[in-house]
């Protein structure tokens, strides 16, 4: 099978016996690739029908935005400017976590608790310096094509019922499907899915003890975890999906999570059925609300999208460096 063929469904992923069950080891041409492959080359030319007034969006917040953040380990990079000599200038960061912004995770970010890294790697392979899974994989080949943007925030602000970010709302597949009939948003094999919750420039706007307080409850407005979500992103063909929240994921995972047991480590989160099973890339963090303000006022919701994370050998994700042209 390749990206310019037949992939089997969701259920029939489930039907894959022993360790493939539910995955998609092996089928993808270039194996350590994930779902970007479902990017053809002619795709990356259709995306292209997406740039109309030739406006750009950055979609990254600066690596320090978020000080605090939700994160418990992850903090903000130290910068420091040095000179040589009086005409010389020269710059380092100290402390530069790479998914403390906006990020895209990599293959090897996490593990599925039961059949291990994508792809069948050896945990002993997931280490500094090894280049599987790598997050190089998608530098030295960035991932370009059709953005589509569900704006699930103005969708929800048109009704009168605002996201509750306060108490970190799960945000389920319905109103996913909702949010594109009432935009007249079909999907595409390929597309790169981008999730406006409005979470980003809500926290943002916080006083740091509200931040210190929201990150002490462990609640993130984020996708509620179903195995009917998974089923349809994988079902779509998308490459990448990203949102602008701190999991992509609600915190915490809901009570009737069908991970509980399988993805124990993550409390039932679907992270490992998406990067480990799967293959397919998350963004969090990003920056969407310009991009939707903009959208909303043309009411087209698509953008030619690139992606091109630090090219790190062996990185377990990465600043996403994600650019929007509309």
């Amino acid at each position: 099978m390749t990206a310019h063929g037949t992939f089997p469904t969701f259920a029939e992923l489930l039907a894959r016996e022993g360790n493939l069950t539910g995955t998609s080891w092996g089928l993808f041409p270039e194996p350590e690739r994930g779902t970007p492959s479902f990017i053809t080359s002619g795709a990356v030319l259709e995306a292209t029908d997406c740039i109309r007034t030739g406006a750009v969006f950055g979609l990254d917040y600066p690596a320090d935005a978020f000080d605090p953040g939700m994160s418990l380990k992850r903090g903000a990079p130290r910068h420091t400017i040095y000179s040589s000599h009086p005409a010389h200038r020269d710059d380092y960061l100290d402390g530069y976590f790479l998914q403390g912004s906006t990020q895209i995770d990599g293959l090897r970010h996490r593990r599925a608790d039961d059949v291990g890294f994508y792809n069948g790697v050896p945990d002993h392979r997931v280490a500094e310096g090894t280049p599987e899974l790598g997050i190089q994989e998608w530098a030295e080949h960035p991932i370009a094509g059709r953005g589509i943007l569900v704006d699930l925030d103005g969708f929800r602000n048109g009704m009168g019922e605002p996201i509750d970010h306060a108490a970190g709302e799960p945000l389920g597949l319905d109103l996913v499907h909702a949010a594109l009939e009432s935009q007249s948003l079909a999907t595409r094999p390929g597309d790169i899915l981008l999730l406006h919750t409005g979470w980003c420039e809500w926290f943002l706007a916080l006083e740091p003890e509200e931040k210190q307080r929201l990150r002490e409850s462990r609640k993130a407005t984020g996708v509620a975890q179903s195995q009917e979500f998974v089923a349809w992103a994988w079902d779509s063909r998308f490459a990448v999906i990203a949102a602008d929240n701190f999991a992509f994921e609600c915190l915490p995972a809901v009570p009737d999570s069908p991970y509980r047991e399988s993805a124990f480590n993550d409390h039932g989160m679907m992270h490992q059925q998406l990067l480990a099973k799967l293959g397919l890339p998350l963004g969090e963090l990003w920056r969407l609300g310009p991009l939707a303000r903009h959208m909303r006022s043309t009411g087209r919701w698509d953008a030619f999208t690139s992606i091109k994370p630090l090219n790190i050998t062996g990185g377990t994700g990465s600043p996403a460096n994600a650019t929007a042209i509309v």
